[in-house]
Formats: C-alpha cells, sequence, structure tokens
C-alpha cells in the first residue's frame, strides 16, 4: 500500500520534511547512494478498549495514531540486512541464511530474525536489503513503538521483495509471531493489528488466525474532545515478567475449565467456581479473569457506541474499563516497585483537572509508561497545563487518528 506524505501528515508535513531530509542524509552516510531508495512508514497505535483482552482471544477497539516510524530501504543485492536507527548507536546486521533463534540475539535484531523467518515459511520472498530510521512513537510509552518497527519491517520487505502483496493481517500475525517466538514476549495481536490495518478499528480474536475486523469513525473534534496520553516517565520496556503474568493468570483460570484461553469459558460457570479458584489459581488471577469478561464486553459495547455516535456513552464505559483496569487487573504499576506509581497519580491528577467530564484510564500494556485521557477541548489547556507541572514539559501529547497503517510513502 502507497500513501503521500501530505495524506500522512497533513499540516504537519512541512515539520516533518526535516526528518525525512534526516533520514535520507543518514542512509547516504552509512550506507551510500540513495538513488532508488523508497521511504516506509508504520504508525504507532492507542488503545481504545479491551485491556488486555487480546492475548486470550477477546474483543478490542484501537486507533493507529498520527507518531510513526520512518524509514528508507533498499534492496542491496545480498543476503545481509543492515538497519540502523537514528536513536541507538549501533547497526543492527543479519543474515538471512541463519533465521534459527538466536540466544545471542538482543530486542530489535530478534524480531527482524523473527520476521524474516516467518515470512520465509508463508512463502514471502525475502532479501537482503539497507534501511535507516527515525522514530517519534515514544519507546517504553504504551504507544507500541515496538510493534511500529516490527509492521515497518515487514512493510519494507513486502515493498522490495513482495510487489506489496504482504496484506494488513498477515503483516500483523508475523510481526506477533516475531514478537512471540523471537522475543518471548507473550503478547496478542492488538498492538500489531493496529499498527498494521490503520484508522479506528474493533477486532475480535474469538478465532486468531480469521480475526473479526470493522471499522468504525472518532471524530473527537466534532463532538468537542481531544484525545491526551500523558508520558508519566516511567518505562515498561524491562517490565516483561509483569506483562506475562497477566496472560499466564487469565490461561491458568481458563485451565482448571480445561479451556486454554478465557473467551472460552462460561463466565457464569466462573462465577459459580470462585471459592474454588482461589485455591487453584489464587485471588489475583480471579480479578484478572473478572477484568477480562468484563473488559471483553465492554470493548464490543464502545464499540457499538461508536458505530451509533453515542459518544456520552462510549466515554461512561471508557471510565468503567479504566476502573476495572486499575481494581481488577492492576496494571497500572508493578509490583516489583511499588514506590513508583507514575500511571496511578496521573490518573488521580486527571480525574482532579477533568472535574467530573470526560475519562481517563491506563493505556496500553500498562504497570509504567502512560495513561489516557479524553478531554473537552475547553479543558484542554489547563489539563494540558496541570499534567505538565508534575511530569515535565512535553509530557501531555494530544493525539490524532491517522487512517493507514504500514505504507510505502510518497513524496
Amino acid at each position: 500500500m502507497k500513501a503521500g506524505a501530505k495524506h500522512l501528515y497533513g499540516a504537519d508535513w512541512e515539520k516533518e520534511k526535516a526528518r525525512y531530509e534526516e533520514i535520507k542524509a543518514g542512509f547516504e552516510e552509512f550506507f551510500g547512494d540513495s538513488a532508488g531508495a523508497k521511504y516506509y512508514s508504520a504508525p504507532g497505535r492507542t488503545e481504545i478498549g479491551g485491556n488486555h483482552t487480546d492475548h486470550n482471544h477477546g474483543r478490542v477497539v484501537a486507533a493507529s495514531i498520527n507518531l510513526d516510524i520512518v524509514g528508507m530501504a533498499k534492496a542491496n543485492g545480498t543476503n545481509i540486512i543492515h538497519l540502523k536507527s537514528v536513536e541507538y548507536g549501533r547497526v543492527d546486521e543479519l543474515d538471512i541464511g541463519d533465521l534459527a533463534p538466536n540466544p545471542e540475539d538482543y530486542g530489535s535484531r530478534s524480531l527482524i530474525r523473527g520476521i524474516c523467518a516467518r515470512c520465509k515459511e508463508l512463502g514471502f520472498t525475502v532479501g537482503g536489503f539497507d534501511c535507516f530510521t527515525k522514530t517519534n512513537v515514544l519507546k517504553g510509552s504504551g504507544l507500541s513503538s515496538s510493534a511500529a518497527f516490527e509492521i515497518l519491517v515487514v512493510t519494507v520487505i513486502s515493498g522490495l521483495f513482495n510487489n506489496g502483496e504482504i496484506d494488513p493481517v498477515t503483516a500483523a500475525m508475523i510481526a506477533q509471531y516475531a514478537e512471540n517466538v523471537y522475543f518471548g514476549k507473550p503478547c496478542g495481536l492488538l498492538d500489531q493489528m493496529a499498527s498494521s490495518v490503520g484508522g479506528v478499528t474493533a477486532m475480535d480474536f474469538h478465532d486468531p488466525k480469521n480475526p473479526i475486523i470493522e471499522r468504525r469513525q472518532l471524530d473527537l473534534g466534532a463532538y468537542g474532545y481531544a484525545l491526551c496520553v500523558v508520558d508519566t516517565g516511567g518505562n515498561h520496556a524491562d517490565l516483561t515478567d509483569e506483562y506475562a503474568a497477566i496472560p499466564a493468570e487469565m490461561k491458568k483460570v481458563a485451565a482448571y475449565f480445561g479451556k486454554e484461553f478465557l473467551r472460552d469459558v462460561d463466565e457464569q460457570d466462573f462465577y459459580k467456581e470462585l471459592k474454588a479458584l482461589r485455591a487453584a489459581a489464587g485471588d489475583r488471577a480471579i480479578l484478572r479473569a473478572m477484568h477480562f469478561f468484563d473488559d471483553d464486553r465492554l470493548a464490543s459495547r464502545e464499540a457499538e457506541a461508536l458505530q451509533k455516535g453515542d459518544f456520552q456513552a462510549f466515554l461512561q464505559m471508557v471510565q468503567a474499563s479504566g476502573r476495572s483496569s486499575l481494581m481488577r487487573l492492576q496494571n497500572v504499576f508493578a509490583s516489583s516497585a511499588p514506590a513508583e506509581q507514575g500511571i496511578t497519580l496521573a490518573l488521580a491528577v486527571a480525574e482532579s483537572l477533568l472535574q467530573g467530564r470526560g475519562a481517563c484510564r491506563v493505556h496500553g500494556g500498562g504497570f509504567a509508561g502512560t495513561m489516557q485521557a479524553y478531554v473537552p477541548l475547553d479543558l484542554l489547556d489547563s489539563y494540558r497545563e496541570g499534567m505538565e507541572k508534575v511530569f515535565g514539559p512535553g509530557s501531555c501529547h494530544v493525539l490524532s487518528v491517522r487512517d493507514v497503517g504500514g505504507v510505502e510513502v510518497e513524496l
């Protein structure tokens, strides 16, 4: 898929030009002549509904956002991939002749290796290429910088070697495979799918090999609201164990009923067995399962409210989802570092600043990073000022929805 730069960035294109020029200069510095090289972009994502439901085959609502990772890439006629990011000192180098999992890999190289391996398994062509990237998707912030990186790599491989024929759903599944198998993070499909598909999407993962994806409209400006994400300064990049415990505990409850995923467990049967489940799975697992059942249902109802244009009902459900994440899912801070509660603090400050209006919730995987709020436009300036007094200048980001996912960018 291709998209024009002005379509992607709108009025911000003049500002974004400098980043594209920096990427081109970096490509030429590291790899030489850029003639024939192409630009590719993949967006970050914001989770709208369904907090930690996807990995248990639940329902979610998500959107791609106006923050993205951009790379200039060119086939190099070898079996070697070189990828250099502005943000890191190293150059990722990978021989596509050896795509078995490598315990000596670090994060980004393991993801590239896993993506290439899965592409080849699915019958797609993989070749050597040079790529230089720069991102404005905040790392470790809950905006899915890793998923954006993964989708960028798949989009490059699709564009350079497969005539752009890797469709968005397949691209997301390739990226998820790399993260699950090669990086060791048991994520669901939400992050990768939102980055790959683009726009606002309601997704049902009951059959993850054939997810149901439906577009939704969310014109926040028409409702008089803005979508804000506040970076609390924490980083969830090193909290894989905390993150992994959530799907593990949910599946422990499912296993009690002879199922692998909570989506296949009858909710009434679950509530009948609470006493026995305390001994079999533990209280936190029970609470997290309660969250799954409620938030899976809420995600479906949120999608329905957006379809009907009932924004106030949507906000009420966002608030209910946020309370469930706080009380039952318990992903607003890491149990390994209880003194650091930036998200919990941000939620408390946000509720004060919103004066009973709008809605706020933990954003994404949680434990550290960001919280999300729907802010009435007449409160936007005071909200941003109040949050940045606590979390620092530039910590409050006003996001907009991007209507396309991973694309080749035409200047």
